[in-house]
């Protein structure tokens, strides 16, 4: 699902949040300043990266909190789960990081 960078590569966040189509573009008309998720990128990410944020809206935890939060925020629904969809995001990425350092170093 995720392919891991190359050895001599170290992934940037902006270049990862891309692939994953969660990257943000300004989508505002008038007064209203809106985003949407970019289309572009690894659809079968991004697809992964839907369902694991339904689910995690959906159920008890930290995802949910998060998506609460949002939404008293005065975020709708479908802005709310873009949200988390980006934070999903940073947490991947984070973890492929730390992946990545570890095959490097050689601990783990």
């Amino acid at each position: 699902m995720v392919r891991p960078p190359p050895d001599d590569a170290t992934p940037q966040r902006a270049d990862s949040v891309a692939s994953a189509g969660t990257s943000p573009l300004e989508a505002s008309s008038g007064e209203r300043r809106r985003h949407r998720l970019n289309p572009t990128g690894n659809r079968q990410l991004n697809t992964a990266m839907h369902t694991i944020a339904l689910v995690q809206a959906r159920d008890e935890g930290p995802g949910r909190v998060y998506y609460q939060r949002k939404l008293s925020e005065g975020k709708t629904p479908a802005e709310a789960r873009r949200a988390l969809k980006r934070r999903l995001s940073n947490v991947l990425y984070r973890h492929l990081i730390k992946d990545q350092l570890k095959l490097v170093t050689g601990t783990g």
